[in-house]
């Protein structure tokens, strides 16, 4: 298992890798390239330019999150062809510069939803929290507004304005699109895609929809045991896997997320690990908790044994931490909560692995 840790940039991150490359146990920094519009090609100097700054404080980037995939793809538009050829590009770029996993998402026009970034908790803390209540005749506009109000200032990932600004146009487009036809419009990216990841040895690792159902009436697909299947399925290939993300998937208590880690991972499909724990308070209701298992409702030592026993040798990395001790910070992703979560996650590999000899 390799410890990751998600960056956003000297421009747009509240943490620095300095402090970063001071969390015991971290391998190396989940980034990306976010000033590179959706759809474009990422051009391999300004790749190289982030690998260098990563690498000159000691850590290592091998691992992207996102390259996100382009509307006119998911849609199925005539113009997707020229976005997938610019992604293959970007694949080919990343893997000349030794990145070893992609991680996606394809979610119709919004990314992750939650409907209060600061919920504080009795003890004083903030996390991000989910009622479904809240969303029930909400116009998806409002929403957009909540979620750049409670962003602290910073912009959220797959919460670009720019992306969001055509709300109307978009459902419209999506109209006609259901599950199947969104499955196709999967395949047919994959299909064009993997043979280029194989090439450049980049594998692909999709995360789940967050929360893993439907809203606003868009399609989701990347929500249950029986939709990993069949997306692993689309094309055969050790190089079209997952990214599982225990608190997307883990928000339907349906999905038994040790299950999944050892199903999926004896098939060797796991390519990247979100450990996180939430804590469920009604139907459809829940809020980020601490990692630790007593905070939320997961038993996160099961997930790491889990991971543990099918010989994970790939990349983990905390998910949204709480904001504590007056941090002010992109929300889910401040320092310290999750620099919490990077020790107590590697406590227990450490206490499973000694615990299996």
């Amino acid at each position: 298992m390799k410890m990751t840790f998600r960056w956003f940039g000297e421009k747009d991150d509240s943490v620095t890798l300095q402090q970063i490359r001071q969390i015991p146990g971290v391998y190396g920094i989940v980034g990306a390239l976010y000033d590179v519009p959706v759809g474009e090609t990422w051009p391999i100097e300004k790749i190289s330019e982030l690998k260098t700054k990563v690498e000159s404080y000691g850590l290592k980037l091998e691992v992207i999150e996102s390259v996100n995939v382009h509307e006119d793809i998911k849609l199925g538009l005539p113009t997707r062809d020229r976005y997938i050829e610019n992604y293959k590009k970007t694949i080919k770029n990343l893997g000349k510069l030794g990145i070893k996993v992609v991680c996606y998402n394809f979610m119709p026009v919004f990314d992750w939803i939650r409907t209060n970034l600061n919920e504080k908790l009795p003890d004083g803390s903030y996390v991000m929290s989910y009622d479904e209540d809240m969303l029930k005749g909400k116009d998806p506009l409002n929403l957009i507004e909540d979620m750049d109000n409670g962003s602290n200032g910073f912009i959220l990932p797959g919460w670009e304005l720019d992306r969001l600004k055509e709300l109307k146009m978009l459902f419209d487009m999506y109209k006609d699109v259901d599950e199947e036809k969104l499955f196709e419009n999967l395949k047919y990216f994959l299909e064009n895609v993997i043979p280029t990841c194989e090439k450049y040895d980049v594998k692909m690792a999709i995360h789940p929809d967050d929360p893993p159902w439907s809203l606003f009436g868009l399609p989701r697909i990347v929500t249950c045991k029986e939709n990993l299947e069949r997306i692993v399925n689309l094309v055969d290939s050790p190089y079209n896997g997952l990214t599982l993300c225990s608190g997307s998937l883990g928000s339907n208590p349906e999905n038994n997320i040790p299950e999944l880690i050892r199903h999926f991972g004896k098939m060797g499909r796991i390519h990247f690990g979100h450990v996180r724990n939430i804590r469920f308070i009604g139907e459809r209701k829940f809020y980020e908790s601490a990692h630790l298992s007593s905070e939320g409702s997961f038993d996160m030592f099961e997930i790491m044994k889990a991971y543990y026993d099918i010989g994970f040798e790939g990349y983990v990395r905390p998910d949204h931490g709480r904001m504590i001790w007056n941090e002010k910070a992109r929300p889910g992703y401040g320092l310290y909560d999750r620099a919490l979560g990077v020790t107590y996650l590697n406590g227990l590999w450490e206490a499973i692995t000694k615990m299996s000899k």
